[in-house]
This record gives structure tokens, C-alpha cells and sequence, in this order.
């Protein structure tokens, strides 16, 4: 027979009273820690019935590894406390659980002696939740990526130790918002504002920034922000992930510059063939000037085609330049389809006579906000990659479109942007699925051994995706191959219109030193500034502009300085000049600035640059503004 019919004070009631029908789950326990009696909630939450529970130590139900805290906590229990909590986790009919007690002494009464009651609450969500929240703060501030968090109007409210490890802000100087820390990098207003225009419409934004640090190093940035919402949809927050890229954008650089330089012994051929028919067309008009210097209308006749041949040498060399230098990235408006058409003449020239092309550009094609130089590599390496898909010869056919983002069913392509599309066909081998797929990796090839570095389309991918492009490839084997390079046309306003050249330019009565170590350049600008008024001297070198400028009794408003010369560079002249006439204008000329040079005359004052080569009139222009400013 059941106790509890025996004797009456193993009734619920007696010991729980009116906890007995609670929804809670709820049980009492002698100062032993042996249970007494359970409710109905207790036992349909663990699954035991009424026979199993009474007698039975509490402990049967608790975790191993938890026994030792509550066994420590119930010995605690007696008449100088007389209630507490304890969590720990419980064996229920589905599973361990964690479960919290808030447990009450109860005084002995004529009925019963003293026990101790329980009632229960399942924080098993809520544990899990916390443990959850734990594990996500250690890894936002363990990470080895720098994590800003913001506010809705872009002012930190978090930043994990590792952004001001890199970053060499302080905390305080973060969080009190005295560092606009989303537009750090960010070159314009404009491009800012463009940023902000993505990220507060809920679109993620992503990009590389430039950003000089506190200690005055330069790095590059992969910047990645999103938005946090509300349950109701609401944007609350931002966060901002950057990631140090400078290693892995000197790499880059690295494998661009390479690749170049097997582009330059691509065009080397063409570029030859050119020059000589430069160089015979001014030898050929120079002879008949000379010969028949009686006949005004035939010597005017034959400077002109020097001159002409002249400005085809001049572009050339720019093109020789591109391949060649390191030169920085600088976006402006181009032209692609002149771009286009001059790499298809100048490659005919070398390309097997068995290849053809097959030219058909959009005629009034608004230009393209790009790196001229970048944008001529793109189209080089797609022609030399058709050239070499066509062993035995075929036809490469290159055309040039505009069409709207929001006709492109491309994941990358910007609906409220125009794109200009250039095509490039070939007949050749065409490629599997297999090797589609790699491309654009860098390194791959399936070229023979020393027939290509597998850098090409690589360079390709990684400048146009720089560009905010993006790239479509249609092929099959034995059917050709078809890339589609998308980018994005300029905005009204964005493409300045490009000056014409002239020869004309205003004269003046200023003093202007000439510094240049080739003779024949020397005595021409001396003969042609000198017939527009201006006072000439001439230096041959750079220590002798040295000991003229140092000279405080001579005259000298301009300097025509040279950059590339013997004795003393025309980076040293300039920083005598700064030190001993720094209100001295200064134009520096040169034909291949270096990057390195370029970052040190950023720092200086007082000075413009001209490339060469140059014409008269550029220069009389940039002399004149430059003394009237």
C-alpha cells in the first residue's frame, strides 16, 4: 500500500501547499537534500511518477558536474538563510536542461518539519542564448579582422581591440566621435556620399580605400559595411569590417608589372615597324626641305609631315611608357574607342599576317571615367589571349557598345548605371567548362612551357573589377571564344572636355632659367621664348642652376627645370630652390615620372610638371599660368 495512504502527511499539500497545482514545476526537500514531495508540473517536465521521486536525493537528477555546487549551496541552507537560487542543469524527459530554483525555507510546523521548497523555471533558451552572446563578443573581439560597430548616423558605439591596434586611434577619441571613422579612405566628398547613399538603402557596400596611418604609412584597405535592423525593419546600426591589403596590393602590382613587361615584347614588333616609317618619313622630308629650300610652299609642305610624324612618335613613346613604367593609377575620361582602334593598327603590325581583324565601333560612344593606362592593358591582353587561341590563323573581331545596367541580367551590374560593352571575338580553340572555370586565376595557363606566365586575364579581371566592371565569357571547344568587358561610362559633368593643342601661347618680360642638359632642347626653348619676350639663361646642369639660384643678386621669376640630368637631379635643384627662393616658380618637365618622385614633389610648393614630349604651345601655356598664379 502507498504511504501516502497511510499516513496523511505525505499529501502534496502538506508540503507544498498552494504550489501544488501550479503551472511552475515545484518540489520540497528535507535539510538532507532527499525529496519529499513534487506537483504535477515536476513530474510531467522530468517524466518520473510520485514513487520515484519521494526518498529520492535531489542529486539524481543533477549533472555530474554540477553536483558539487549544489551540494555546496544546500549546506549553506538553515535558520540564518532562509532562501535562495541556484542554477544547474536537470535531467528531464528531453534531456539536460538548465533549469533555475528559487528555493524558501520552511519552518516546522505540528505537521511536518522543516524543509526546504523549490520552484522551478526552464532558462535553457536563455542560457543558451547567453553562452551564444558570449561566444560571438570573444570572437568579435578576438578577431584578427578590425570590426567597427556604429549608429544609424555613423558615430562608433564599438570598436574591437584589434581597429585600434591598427588603426593608432585611442578608444576615447573613436567613441566620442571625434574621428568620422565610416569616411576615412574615401578620396571625395562625392565618393562619399555615393558610400553613404548604398549603405543607409540597406545595400551592403564593399571597396578598397587608401588611408595614411597616424604614423604616416600609406595602406590599403578591404572595406566591407553593412546595416543592422530592427525587428520592424529598421536600420540601427552599421558595421565596418577592414582588412589590411597592402602586402597584397604591392603583390599585385608586382604581377601587373611583369605581365607588362611580356606585353612590351608583344608590341615590341609593331612598335618597330612604326618608327621606322617614322624615322624614314622625316629622314625623306628632311632631304627634300634641304634640297629645295627655293620653294616656300614645299618647305612648309615638308615641316609639316615632320611634325606630323613627330606627334606619331610621341604617341609611341607614351605607348612604350605605359608598358613599361610603374606609373600610378589615374582615373580621367578616355576614349575607348580610339584606345581600341590603336592597338588593332599597331598589333597588325605584329600579330601572324594569318590572323585578321575585324573592327566595328559605336560611333559618339560617351567616354569612360578609367586608368588610361590599365584600360590599354586590358585591351592588349584580350587580343594577345584570342591571338593565342588561333595557332593556325582566324579572325579577331573587336566591337564597342553603350547599354543601359538595367538591361544586364549580370549580379554585379549597376541598374542606374550606362556601361560601355567591349567585345572581343575569336575563331580559335574555344575552352571546356573545365578551364572556364580558371581563367582567371592567376598563374593558370594552358599554354606550353614558356609561352605565357598565365598573368594575362588574371590582370585582366583584377583591373576591371577595380574599375567597377565585371566580365562575361561565352565559349565551347572548337567554337571560339567571346569576352564581354562591361564598365561604366561617365557621368554628365565627370568628363572634362579635352583642350586642343596649339603652338600659339602669350609671351612675357619675366627672367626664366632654363635647366636641361641636352643642348639642342636648350637652345630651342631659349629661341623660342626669347621671341615672346621673355629674358633667357640657360644651365646646362644641375649644380650650375644651383650656384645661379644661389645667387641673390640674379633675377630669375621662372625655372624650366628638367628632372633626369647629371651633377644634381632636378628633385635636388628644387629643394635649394624651397630653402633659398621659395616664392620661385618652378615647372618641372620630365618623360617618365616615377612614382617615388611624384610622392615627393606632392610635398613640395610653388611648382607645376609637363610631360614630355611636349609642344610649344603646352608649355608657353603652363609657363604663363604658372607665373600669373
Amino acid at each position: 500500500m502507498d504511504q501516502a495512504t497511510e499516513d496523511p502527511s505525505w499529501a502534496p499539500e502538506v508540503w507544498l501547499g498552494e504550489w501544488t497545482h501550479s503551472a511552475a514545476p515545484t518540489y520540497c526537500r528535507d535539510l538532507t537534500g532527499c525529496m519529499l514531495a513534487a506537483n504535477g508540473a515536476f513530474l510531467r517536465q522530468f517524466g518520473r511518477p510520485i514513487g520515484d521521486i519521494r526518498g529520492a536525493s535531489v542529486t539524481h537528477f543533477i549533472h555530474p558536474d554540477d553536483v558539487e555546487s549544489y551540494a555546496q549551496s544546500a549546506r549553506n541552507f538553515g535558520p540564518r538563510q532562509a532562501e535562495g537560487a541556484q542554477t544547474h542543469r536537470w535531467r528531464t524527459r528531453r534531456g539536460w536542461r538548465w533549469f533555475t530554483w528559487e528555493e524558501m525555507l520552511l519552518p516546522a510546523t505540528s505537521e511536518r518539519s522543516a524543509v526546504v521548497r523549490a520552484v522551478g523555471r526552464d532558462i535553457t533558451r536563455q542560457r543558451l542564448a547567453e553562452e551564444l552572446y558570449l561566444k560571438l563578443s570573444r570572437a568579435v573581439d578576438q578577431s584578427p579582422i578590425p570590426i567597427v560597430i556604429t549608429d544609424a548616423d555613423g558615430r562608433a558605439q564599438y570598436v574591437n581591440p584589434k581597429y585600434i591596434e591598427v588603426s593608432g586611434q585611442t578608444l576615447e577619441d573613436i567613441i566620442d566621435g571625434r574621428i568620422p571613422i565610416l569616411r576615412e579612405g574615401h578620396e571625395t566628398d562625392a565618393a562619399y556620399r555615393e558610400f553613404w547613399a548604398t549603405v543607409s538603402s540597406g545595400r551592403k557596400w564593399r571597396g578598397e580605400l587608401a588611408r595614411k596611418t597616424p604614423a604616416g604609412r600609406m595602406i590599403w584597405e578591404s572595406v566591407q559595411v553593412s546595416c543592422l535592423r530592427s525587428p520592424a525593419g529598421e536600420i540601427t546600426n552599421y558595421v565596418c569590417m577592414r582588412e589590411d591589403i597592402t602586402e597584397r596590393r604591392h603583390l599585385e602590382e608586382e604581377l601587373r608589372q611583369v605581365q607588362k613587361m611580356e606585353s612590351l615584347g608583344t608590341v615590341a614588333g609593331g612598335i618597330a615597324h612604326d618608327f621606322n616609317n617614322i624615322l624614314a618619313v622625316i629622314n625623306g622630308y628632311a632631304d627634300i626641305g634641304l634640297l629645295r629650300l627655293d620653294d616656300p610652299a614645299l618647305l612648309q609642305k615638308s615641316l609639316r609631315e615632320i611634325k606630323r610624324a613627330v606627334q606619331r612618335a610621341s604617341g609611341l613613346v607614351r605607348q612604350i611608357l605605359t608598358f613599361s613604367r610603374k606609373a600610378e593609377v589615374h582615373f580621367g575620361p578616355v576614349d575607348l574607342n580610339q584606345l581600341v582602334c590603336e592597338l588593332s593598327g599597331l598589333l597588325q603590325e605584329t600579330f601572324p599576317r594569318t590572323i585578321n581583324f575585324g573592327l566595328n565601333v559605336q560611333d559618339g560612344l560617351p567616354p569612360l571615367i578609367a586608368d588610361h593606362n590599365q584600360l590599354q592593358q586590358v585591351v592588349l591582353n584580350l587580343f594577345v589571349n584570342a591571338r593565342d587561341a588561333m595557332p593556325s590563323g582566324g579572325t579577331i573581331s573587336v566591337s564597342t557598345s553603350g547599354c543601359h545596367g538595367r538591361d544586364l541580367a549580370h549580379a554585379d551590374a549597376d541598374r542606374t548605371k550606362d556601361y560601355a560593352r567591349l567585345t572581343v571575338n575569336d575563331t580559335g580553340i574555344g575552352m571546356t567548362p573545365e578551364v572556364r572555370a580558371r581563367i582567371f586565376e592567376p598563374f593558370f595557363t594552358t599554354k606550353a612551357v614558356n609561352r605565357g606566365t598565365g598573368l594575362g586575364l588574371a590582370v585582366v579581371y583584377g583591373i576591371v573589377a577595380s574599375h567597377h566592371g565585371f566580365i562575361d565569357v561565352e565559349t565551347a571547344p572548337d567554337a571560339g571564344s567571346t569576352f564581354h568587358i562591361y564598365l561604366p561610362l561617365a557621368v554628365s559633368g565627370e568628363a572634362a572636355p579635352v583642350p586642343v593643342p596649339t603652338n600659339d601661347f602669350p609671351g612675357g618680360t619675366e627672367a626664366v632659367l632654363v635647366v636641361d642638359d641636352e643642348d639642342p632642347l636648350r637652345n630651342l626653348l631659349k629661341t623660342a621664348l626669347g621671341h615672346k619676350g621673355y629674358q633667357i639663361t640657360c644651365a646646362s646642369d644641375g649644380l650650375e642652376a644651383i650656384d645661379m639660384i644661389s645667387n641673390p643678386e640674379r633675377k630669375i621669376d621662372a625655372v624650366l627645370l628638367d628632372l633626369n640630368m647629371p651633377g644634381a637631379s632636378g628633385l635636388s635643384v628644387l629643394k635649394v630652390i624651397e630653402s633659398r627662393r621659395p616664392d620661385l616658380k618652378v615647372l618641372m618637365i620630365s618623360g617618365n615620372l616615377s612614382s617615388e618622385a611624384r610622392s615627393e614633389l606632392d610635398g613640395m610648393k610653388n611648382h607645376d610638371f609637363l610631360h614630355k614630349p611636349y609642344t610649344l604651345g603646352e608649355l608657353g601655356q603652363k609657363l604663363r599660368h604658372l607665373l600669373d598664379t
